[in-house]
């Protein structure tokens, strides 16, 4: 068990921390044995794993949120900071409960005698391979204050970029989805009673009206039926898309969207090129760097290909050769890479690539809205054009006659 102790020491000095014993005697054997004098012992309660993973599921973790505590932890220890009392300062200022709950088992292992990438290895779901090898890193050449430094603006970008991204297709995909529920919303109430006036009244209508009218009897009848159909397509797509195959189908596919293809291209070079740069300025060598990387990157097209490239290095070969088959990859950024690998300097050529294609991502999801907004206006527009030419100009004919 795990207690929380407060002693004085032979000096009369205050201690306090945490210590491990079979109970409370025990506990108080060991410090006396160490010469402290117990002033209060007391068992640490431990959270239970299921209320942990309720957490998780309520609050999950954001990747904000790992940024700014490594931005934190960086900012404490080029302070002169000491690690525990760190990870303590920025765990009492954070205001996710999931959070804090793992920085305070981190605190422990650490007080434990684990290492802080030990420490970190044991939240998989938090933390991901880059950042626990870099500080790994770090620890083995006892730089841990620049490693730390790296990852928080490494988290920084990689934040800024998927933001960017998510900022960018919002609005396209609001847009979308109010004509969606606009769309039913209208097919199920308003269309049955607008061709209700021409059953009324016995008129002869055009083709196109009919088509319109029985879409509205069929709605007005079974509209439960056509929700449960979206909803499980929705669902099952989404389901699938969570499936190996089913994402890395979908990988592809969003790659060749028409101007939205082209972000994800830029966001997947721009992560793989700064992450990787980060890695390999942090002393990991390039085979295992370009393993870690391949889970980061997000993408399993873009995945497949750094392996092979791992694989590549590992043989005696280079990354760029595997690149440059690789019609993901643009022909400039292999011909970079192998100038990089030609003269030793691959990281700051690493470093060139991803700012230009962090730029490229700036300008696009600048200009997303403005270009996407005239295709929306159309679609939208056709729409309503086909409602206003199916009912009303039946309405105004019929009016006319009368």
């Amino acid at each position: 068990m795990k207690f929380y102790f407060q002693a004085k020491s032979s000096t009369g000095d205050l201690r306090e921390g945490h210590i491990e014993a079979i109970n409370k005697d025990a506990a108080a054997a060991t410090l006396q044995a160490k010469g402290f004098v117990p002033i209060s012992i007391e068992q640490e309660k431990k959270t239970p794993e299921l209320l942990k993973d309720l957490q998780h599921l309520w609050e999950g973790i954001s990747l904000r949120e790992v940024s700014v505590f490594f931005r934190q932890m960086a900012t404490l220890i080029e302070a002169k900071v000491a690690i525990v009392y760190s990870m303590r300062a920025v765990a009492d200022q954070t205001e996710n409960v999931y959070l804090r709950t793992i920085i305070w088992d981190m605190v422990d292992d650490v007080e434990d005698g684990m290492t802080l990438s030990e420490a970190m290895s044991k939240h998989p779901d938090v933390f991901e391979p880059l950042a626990i090898s870099m500080i790994q890193a770090g620890e083995l050449s006892g730089n841990l204050e620049r490693s730390i430094s790296f990852l928080a603006d490494n988290a920084e970008k990689n934040y800024d970029l998927t933001s960017k991204i998510k900022g960018a297709l919002f609005y396209p995909g609001f847009v979308l989805s109010a004509a969606v529920v606009i769309g039913f919303v209208v097919s199920v109430v308003v269309l049955p009673k607008l061709t209700a006036v021409f059953k009324d009244l016995g008129v002869e209508v055009p083709w196109y009206t009919k088509i319109l009218m029985s879409v509205g009897d069929f709605m007005s009848q079974y509209w439960w039926g056509v929700l449960f159909l979206i909803l499980g397509l929705v669902f099952g797509t989404m389901y699938y898309m969570r499936s190996e195959d089913g994402k890395r189908e979908w990988d592809f596919i969003k790659m060749k969207i028409p101007i939205v293809g082209n972000v994800f291209k830029y966001v997947y070079l721009a992560r793989f090129a700064e992450n990787l740069a980060v890695l390999l300025s942090g002393g990991i060598p390039i085979v295992r760097a370009l393993v870690i990387i391949s889970g980061v990157v997000n993408s399993t097209a873009y995945e497949s290909v750094i392996l092979r490239a791992a694989d590549e290095v590992k043989k005696g070969g280079t990354m760029s050769s595997v690149f440059a088959r690789s019609p993901i990859f643009p022909p400039i950024v292999s011909q970079m890479i192998k100038i990089g690998e030609d003269s030793g300097k691959i990281s700051e050529v690493l470093k060139h690539i991803a700012v230009f294609y962090g730029k490229e991502t700036d300008s696009i999801t600048r200009n997303l809205s403005t270009m996407l907004e005239p295709i929306l206006i159309t679609f939208l527009g056709i729409g309503v054009a086909v409602l206003v030419f199916a009912i009303l100009m039946p309405i105004y004919n019929l009016s006319s006659m009368m």
